[in-house]
């Protein structure tokens, strides 16, 4: 029993009987070897047991060798894929070899040539096993080298992604606008068993909700104006792989009974067509809106929301992960230096303070385009609080100026009015008077400073400078 546990196994997938008897008769006192006669046989098999080989036809009824290949791939890409046909042909011979197909064979089957194979896919196969194993246990910022963050709300998200992406669970991610949830995304596909199969992107908000349909499920020649030939959906482009719904609250309620559909029975029909499509894919949506909220609204339907809400990984804004920012701001600098063939040494501690100070509303998308302002007009080589853009370093100020008038008031118990006045007879005697330098300090305009001085009655009497101006 034990050493017929350790033979590897084969999967044989032909629609002729004696193709199949006669293999199995070949390679079943040197492996565990499965039969099938129909691609969807094979693919309940391949879920059903642990395959070391698929040997398969290519043309069969129904589904043929190259869409089970590509499915088969999909769900285990360490999956030994060798391809039989009766027909020599050069284009599908290239095409199995792009999806991913070890090998391709004419028939009849050359017996001994087959062992020679099978044995080396094997040995190549167990190599190849070990260097992933070794990868993984490498640092795992490899693995999801993109999305940077050293803070506490940043590790919790990328346990989360270790632990589901190697599953099929659908996922949902949440985050405001620029907070990187299409990078999760790819994550949860690299670090998934489907990271062979392709990883299709949708941003639902681009589209009106026709052109939505026909881009997810595709559409038959001549189904509406315009549909000069048959296109397959994005459904279809994803097979044995991921897709990615990006903005999933701004499907219409049309959208959502098909993807509803889709999620319960895994088929659907192109717009215009009554064939029945069947795929293999994992689902993954984002949004930046609460659909808890939508759902009570009546904008988004709960059964379709229970079904997406498998798992929710939610992504903190960047006001609430302020310690990455020195670090977000190294990888930028060395992203945007090397292409702009700069040398940047790195960004001075006034500037990164001033940048942890703005409230960013767009986010890590936000501060990369900072960056990239920066590295591409700097003169120095060095960034400094003199090239984060005027509106973020007046924001800064402003933020700062607001921050002092807190602690005046919590520290001396004086009123607002008292601690702003405070704050401005210190700017001025800092500056020696200067009036342009104290309002720049403060993070208002030379001509506010000018109002608040007549309002406190000081437009003669403060500090007295060398330069007021």
């Amino acid at each position: 029993m034990n050493k017929e546990k350790e033979k590897p196994s084969i999967l044989i997938v032909d629609d002729e009987k004696n193709t199949r008897d006669g293999l199995e008769r070949a390679l079943k006192n040197t492996y565990s070897v499965y039969a099938a006669e129909d691609a969807e046989r094979g693919l309940r098999i391949l879920g059903e047991s642990s395959i070391d080989v698929l040997l398969t036809d290519v043309r069969m009824p129904g589904m043929d060798g190259l869409t089970l290949l590509r499915r088969a791939l999909g769900r285990n890409p360490s999956l030994v894929c060798i391809l039989l046909t009766a027909y020599g042909n050069v284009e599908t011979a290239v095409e199995a070899m792009k999806l991913g197909a070890y090998d391709f064979l004419m028939k009849p089957v050359n017996l001994d040539h087959l062992d020679i194979i099978l044995k080396r896919a094997l040995r190549s196969r167990d190599v190849e096993s070990e260097n992933v194993n070794l990868k993984v246990q490498l640092d795992a910022k490899y693995d999801m080298e993109n999305i940077v963050g050293n803070s506490g709300p940043m590790q919790e998200v990328f346990d989360v992604i270790r632990q589901v992406a190697p599953t099929e669970a659908n996922v949902l991610i949440q985050g405001e606008s620029g907070t990187g949830k299409e990078l999760v995304a790819h994550a949860l596909h690299r670090l998934s068993t489907r990271s062979r199969g392709p990883f299709i992107a949708v941003h639902c908000a681009a589209l009106t909700p026709s052109l939505l349909e026909s881009e997810l499920f595709g559409h038959e020649k001549g189904s509406f104006t315009g549909a000069a030939i048959q296109r397959k959906g994005r459904f279809e482009l994803a097979d044995g792989g991921t897709l990615f719904l990006d903005e999933i609250s701004e499907t219409d309620a049309m959208v959502q009974v098909k993807l509803l559909r889709i999620l319960e029975e895994r088929e659907f029909e192109r717009v215009g067509g009554s064939e029945k499509i069947s795929v293999d894919i994992r689902l993954i949506t984002a949004t930046n809106k609460d659909l808890h909220v939508l759902v009570k609204q009546g904008k988004f339907r709960e059964d379709l929301f229970f079904r997406l809400d498998v798992i929710t990984i939610k992504l903190p804004s960047l006001r609430d992960r302020v310690d990455d920012i020195p670090l977000l701001c190294g990888h930028f600098i060395d992203e945007f230096s090397g292409k702009n063939k700069k040398k940047i040494d790195g960004i001075t501690p006034e500037a990164v303070n001033m940048l942890s100070t703005y409230s960013w509303p767009g986010n890590v998308r936000e501060l990369r385009n900072t960056i990239e302002k920066m590295v591409v007009m700097t003169r120095g080589g060095k960034l400094t609080a003199r090239d984060i853009p005027l509106n973020i370093r007046d924001a800064s100020r402003g933020s700062n100026m607001k921050q002092d008038l807190q602690a005046e008031v919590m520290n001396n118990g004086c009123s607002i009015a008292g601690a702003e006045r405070t704050l401005i007879a210190a700017a001025l005697k800092k500056h020696d008077g200067n009036r342009t330098k104290a309002a720049g300090e403060l993070g208002i305009s030379r001509r506010t400073l000018h109002r608040k001085l007549r309002e406190y009655g000081e437009e003669g009497n403060e500090v007295q400078g060398k330069n007021p101006e």
